[in-house]
């Protein structure tokens, strides 16, 4: 009697090997544990045996009932979920494509690459400085005394933590312009110079629609010998013309930087309203009226600056400029509020 079960339970065993879907074990479910099954037959066959038998059948039965029963609940989940992850990957080509949004760079990007490129065509090559600096390279060097009042803590992020001295004296801090990365490139690199340092920088501003505690600078500066104020006001009207186009109009006015003697700020003609102060009947509402716009400040390396990277006195000279990209950027787009900048509005963004 064991010996037959026994086939029973081979043949069972071989035919669940041959099953890969769900119908095959359907039908193999069917032939040995449904209600007219094999097992199920057997199991209505003990009553016509001897009594002494029935106990060891029924045992016996029942094991290999359970066995299959096993093997059939773990081949329908398996068989299942394999049906699920199909149907999930399965393509239906009758649906409507989905269409993937293209990226964009910031506008503040895009001008910022764009002042970078152009005064590489004109000989300059793009450096980077770090944005935590110490108060030499941020003030000192540059010829901004630690009592001047833009080196208080309501001018300047200082940062609070317990290894504040970097050397006697020498806090660090979040850089206020990017005028640093002269002492950087200077302190490494041997005249002739020409250098571009773009970069965030952080003053403790009130938030409002032109003032941000965190904006984007871009300095530029070049030293050999002989250079001359005339040679910046040369590179800056070309800047000026490739930015804003070949009408655009530049004036200098003085004015006083620490670190530039002599110094002045640079305004071009409005790009609103070709610097006759209205369109049409009204006032112009980029210039207030004005025809010019200020750009950038500037002038001729301080020789205090030369003496602090350790340039011999009086054998070099050179020029300095610094321009807000978000100002260029505003100017340059007609956007009249630089928080717009910062609110990652899609919508605004798209634009660009």
């Amino acid at each position: 009697m064991s010996l037959y079960y026994k086939d029973i339970e081979e043949n069972a065993l071989r035919e669940f090997e041959a099953v890969n879907s769900l119908d095959s074990l359907e039908a193999f479910n069917i032939k040995y544990l449904g209600r007219k099954g094999v097992i199920t037959e057997l199991i209505a066959k003990i009553s016509s045996l001897p009594a002494e038998d029935r106990p060891a059948v029924g045992k016996e039965l029942n094991i290999l009932k359970n066995k299959l029963k096993g093997l059939v609940d773990s081949k329908q989940n398996a068989l299942s979920q394999q049906v699920a992850f199909q149907k999930s990957r399965r393509i239906d080509v009758t649906l409507p494509g989905l269409i993937q949004e293209l990226g964009r760079k910031h506008p503040l990007t895009q001008v910022t690459e764009e002042i970078c490129q152009i005064f590489v065509s004109l000989g300059f090559k793009v450096f980077e400085g770090p944005e935590i600096e110490t108060e030499r390279n941020n003030f000192q060097a540059l010829n901004i005394p630690l009592e001047h009042p833009s080196c208080d803590a309501f001018d300047t992020f200082y940062i609070d933590n317990n290894q504040t001295q970097v050397k006697k004296g020498q806090k660090l801090l979040l850089r206020s312009h990017t005028s640093p990365g002269q002492i950087h490139v200077m302190s490494k690199y041997k005249p002739p110079v020409a250098a571009i340092v773009p970069g965030k920088v952080y003053r403790p501003d009130a938030t409002d629609a032109s003032h941000s505690f965190m904006f984007n600078q871009v300095e530029g500066f070049f030293v050999d010998k002989d250079v001359k104020f005339s040679d910046l006001k040369g590179v800056l009207e070309e800047f000026s013309k490739e930015m804003f186009g070949q009408n655009t109009k530049m004036r200098f006015r003085p004015h006083f930087f620490p670190f530039t003697e002599p110094s002045a700020e640079v305004d071009i003609s409005c790009i609103i309203c070709g610097g006759e102060g209205k369109t049409k009947t009204k006032t112009c509402s980029v210039c207030r009226g004005k025809g010019w716009l200020e750009i950038l400040g500037c002038g001729m390396i301080h020789p205090n600056v030369f003496k602090a990277v350790g340039y011999p006195d009086g054998k070099f000279s050179g020029f300095a400029f610094g321009m807000w990209a978000e100002r260029i950027t505003m100017l340059k787009y007609g956007i009249d509020d630089i928080r717009i900048f910062f609110e990652n509005d899609i919508r605004f963004l798209k634009q660009f």
